[in-house]
């Protein structure tokens, strides 16, 4: 069986504790594709690269049977509070 949602959850999970991790499967529940948008302190300090490098080393099991792996979002804790801040703001 392939890689699951709440598997690639429970490890970034686990490996990074995101104050904020959304996973969506885009593979149509075969897990070979995921989504992936994550707030963690691991982050600070760190450009984009580096911080897809983090996902992806955290990762490095699940890799191996995911085809696709999209980080639609990457930031840090304070990144995310004020992204949500001018999302919030603007509706």
């Amino acid at each position: 069986m392939g890689v699951t949602k709440e598997s690639v959850e429970a490890t970034l999970t686990q490996k990074l504790q995101p104050t904020y991790l959304k996973v969506i499967d885009t593979s149509g529940g075969c897990g070979a594709s995921f989504d992936v948008e994550i707030a963690t302190a691991a982050f600070v300090g760190k450009r984009m690269l580096e911080r897809h490098r983090v996902v992806n080393t955290a990762l490095t099991e699940e890799i191996k049977d995911i085809h696709a792996l999209s980080i639609r979002k990457a930031l840090t804790p304070e990144q995310w509070q004020e992204q949500n801040a001018k999302t919030t703001a603007a509706a």
